[in-house]
């Protein structure tokens, strides 16, 4: 079995991670237990739902893992919503993170599908 940091999923989710740690860093002090609290933790649940998805036992446990990912992914989005409608971030900013959030989403639900035809052996 390859490690989850093999993932092309759990990767997108890294680089994410990153980048959120890096814009907030610019954010002003008055969010940090607000935006910024709630931004890093749940950019940073999204590779390590895929992570702990992918070191359980059954395929239902890592689908149920990569699920909550992208509820997370999801909930990273609507914070830089936020962070963009409170003019925390530029517009480019934005842009930047949903090309990297579609991305993310893209690869997570190929790889929910890959997991759920394992699962009911259609792969070879």
């Amino acid at each position: 079995m390859a490690l989850f940091t093999e993932l092309e999923t759990w990767k997108q989710a890294r680089e994410i991670r990153i980048f959120v740690s890096e814009i907030t860093k610019k954010f002003p002090l008055e969010e940090k237990f607000r935006l910024t609290n709630q931004i890093i933790r749940s950019s940073r649940s999204i590779a390590s739902n895929i992570a702990e998805g992918h070191g359980r036992f059954h395929y239902q446990d890592n689908i149920r893992f990569c699920i909550i990912a992208r509820g997370s992914l999801s909930e990273t989005l609507d914070h830089f919503i936020v962070a963009r409608d409170e003019n925390l971030i530029s517009e480019d900013i934005f842009n930047s993170f949903q090309i990297k959030y579609d991305k993310a989403l893209n690869l997570l639900n190929g790889y929910i599908q890959f997991i759920k035809k394992k699962k009911n052996n259609e792969l070879e």
